[in-house]
């Protein structure tokens, strides 16, 4: 499961609270935050060789949780459109929903404007535009209010998916209707 969202909207929040409950109910698991598969800096690589390397990083860090036998996978990150979506799809071998956390436009702010780092200042650029032009919407099989307690919602999303019991298979569920 890819939690997609704009920067601020609490997908790397989601996708802990996710990893915990899943952790408490002894369920295999892997979490991954895709943003730190792409954080490198380096002279000569364009844009194209830098997403082909996330995806490679992608399908081996995978590939080694799948070895052990993990089942289940929670991804965070910004993806922006299917032609973003669907090479991380082609690169991994397990079926990928994707849920979108949605929260206000303030709550965003004030959760941005709250982070020391100046990197911060810039994603709240990046997700005004994003929300302005709409950019990643569309891609998720489930939007989710992710202004409840954030137990709630990844709990909710756990149930949504099947992921409530050891040994299950990943489901195929069926989109539900956006809370709030």
């Amino acid at each position: 499961m890819l939690i997609n969202g704009v920067y601020g909207c609490g997908k790397s929040t989601v996708a802990a609270e996710i990893a915990d409950q899943l952790e408490r109910r002894d369920i295999s698991y892997a979490a991954l935050e895709l943003g730190w598969l792409t954080w490198f800096e380096t002279s000569g690589v364009d844009d194209d060789s830098s997403e082909q390397i996330v995806l490679d990083n992608l399908a081996g860090v995978v590939g080694n949780y799948l070895r052990v036998g993990v089942q289940h996978f929670v991804l965070a990150g910004s993806v922006r459109d299917r032609d973003a979506l669907d090479p991380i799809r082609v690169s991994i071998p397990v079926p990928l929903r994707v849920v979108r956390p949605e929260v206000p436009i303030d709550v965003i702010d004030r959760r941005l404007l709250a982070d020391p780092t100046e990197g911060r200042r810039g994603d709240l650029r990046v997700a005004m535009t994003w929300l302005t032009d709409g950019t990643g919407a569309g891609l998720e099989d489930l939007a989710v209010n992710n202004e409840q307690p954030i137990a709630e919602v990844a709990g909710a999303i756990i149930e949504w998916l099947g992921w409530s019991e050891p040994g299950l298979t990943p489901a195929d569920p069926t989109p539900i209707t956006p809370a709030g």
